[in-house]
């Protein structure tokens, strides 16, 4: 559903809107609560249904993403709770959001049956039932001339569905849980999808999945606005997937443009912080790895791929980078020369929103936002693009760190760096893009047939250009970040960047 204007996602859009729009609009604590009560009856403002069976259920369900915009957590089901209770302790310019970050809204789930296989009305009672000869535990029968499956018997091995010449038996499939490559959906006693923490990376996949929109992150967009009502210094570092997000024909200039009539002070490439990061990894693998201190190297800027190794394979931490990722490396020079700022990081990534909070490294980025509540953000400001002046104007980068945003990118620009740096020297590249083949390249590494290799993961299929909060399908994403990769006047970044970057 990638790329696709669905209802689900013209929701999501609205709902932040109007929020965006009542943090914009300023007023005491009490008006501006009333406006945030009154959004789902915006998202269905007549008697009569739209999305669901009801329009009471639509508007219950459009209360909670209001109150997940704000960064509150759910109501419970058990008592009444106002959209707003709690309002005052999120009405606030700082970071703000009350753990965890995916939430599966229940009002919303439509409780999808996982991981059952049955025989649909296409069965035509075949003579040589195929799908009878090839199950292993006889769960297939012919009743009244159709195939059918004792559920107590099936294996859910699938063979009967892959046999079948009229493709007559189907595999259910809960559409988040297909999607996340962390096996972190499960189902609550009810039959609704629940997401386990313990397993939860939060890439987001579930959430662009799901067709009803039951699930969905927090938000930090009404705090952000906030800070920038109260007329303080508020720096934006957009990530080089925003390259085409907006439009097709949107420059950066254009996009700077728009930010700075937003509130924004001043607006940066977090691909500088990228280009720190390849000059910085590219020591790392030589220094490390081919001097054999190490047995490989996992690059480190997304978010979810070191959370998966850290998680399921303890063992490799030694080998994940420890070098700043380009979110960071880039508020940190940020804010050597801004100390007083806020920065906000724009990206295409929900992740993100847990490592600007982690406080094993301190991330120095005070908000988090996606270029989805951006692109809600520019909506509410009434943003004109046609207005603004085409051009590049941003030249904080070099091609190698803009590259950084699709899979295998990383990967070629800390190549690249090491090419330029240290010439002759074998640099040995592996890569995976979506969670389950990232487990899959960990335990090849773990059994040691990944040695000498730099190992660049992915959370997302297609990199960052794929992340939960990208608007671009990923084919014409990938399109766009290329010609901003060619167009780039400087290709790599000089070896003592950090030198001049960075204490």
């Amino acid at each position: 559903m990638r790329g696709i204007n669905t209802q689900t996602k013209k929701i999501r859009k609205k709902v932040f809107e109007e929020v965006a729009r009542a943090a914009y609009s300023g007023g005491d604590s009490e008006s501006i609560s009333h406006k945030l009560e009154g959004i789902p009856y915006k998202i269905t403002p007549s008697d009569v249904p739209v999305y669901r069976e009801s329009i009471w259920r639509e508007r219950a369900i459009a209360a909670e993403r209001v109150r997940l915009a704000l960064g509150l957590s759910l109501r419970p089901l058990d008592k009444p709770v106002h959209t707003t209770e709690g309002f005052e302790y999120s009405n606030i310019s700082e970071k703000y959001y009350e753990p965890p970050l995916m939430q599966v809204i229940p009002s919303a789930c439509d409780m999808c049956e996982h991981n059952k296989i049955e025989v649909s009305n296409m069965c035509r009672g075949c003579v040589a039932h195929p799908c009878m000869e090839v199950c292993p535990k006889n769960a297939v029968s012919m009743v009244n001339g159709h195939a059918l499956i004792d559920q107590d018997k099936c294996i859910k091995c699938g063979k009967c569905v892959n046999i079948c010449p009229y493709h007559a038996i189907i595999k259910k499939v809960r559409p988040c849980a297909q999607a996340c490559g962390a096996d972190a959906i499960e189902s609550d006693a009810h039959g609704r999808a629940r997401i386990n923490e313990e397993k939860c990376v939060s890439c987001g996949q579930c959430m662009i999945s799901c067709p009803f929109g039951a699930i969905a992150d927090k938000s930090q967009i009404f705090q952000m606005i906030r800070a920038i009502q109260e007329r303080e210094e508020v720096i934006a570092e957009i990530a080089p997937a925003f390259e085409g997000q907006f439009g097709a024909d949107i420059t950066p200039a254009q996009v700077k443009a728009a930010l700075n009539d937003c509130g924004f002070s001043d607006v940066y490439e977090v691909a500088l912080g990228a280009d720190i990061g390849a000059v910085s990894e590219a020591h790392h693998y030589v220094n490390e790895v081919v001097n054999g201190k190490l047995p490989f190297l996992l690059t480190s800027c997304c978010p979810s791929w070191s959370m998966l190794a850290k998680k399921y394979f303890p063992e490799t931490i030694d080998s994940i980078s420890q070098e700043l990722t380009p979110m960071v490396a880039t508020a940190r020079s940020i804010k050597k020369k801004h100390p007083d700022a806020k920065v906000v990081f724009i990206g295409p990534c929900a992740a993100k929103k847990l490592e600007a909070s982690r406080r094993t490294v301190r991330s120095d980025v005070d908000f988090v936002i996606t270029f989805e509540e951006l692109s809600a953000i520019f909506q509410a400001k009434n943003i004109d693009f046609n207005q603004y002046e085409k051009g590049r104007s941003m030249h904080d980068a070099t091609g190698a760190g803009r590259g950084y945003a699709v899979s295998g990118g990383v990967s070629e620009a800390i190549k690249k760096c090491i090419d330029e740096y240290y010439p002759g020297t074998e640099v040995k590249i592996e890569h995976a893009e979506g969670l389950s083949e990232c487990k899959k390249m960990l335990l090849l590494a773990k059994a040691g047939k990944k040695d000498g290799c730099m190992i660049e993961g992915m959370g997302c299929p297609g990199g960052c250009i794929a992340g939960a909060g990208t608007i671009l399908p990923v084919n014409s994403a990938k399109a766009a970040v290329a010609r901003s990769v060619k167009e780039s006047t400087v290709k790599i970044p000089p070896k003592d960047l950090l030198e001049i970057k960075l204490d």
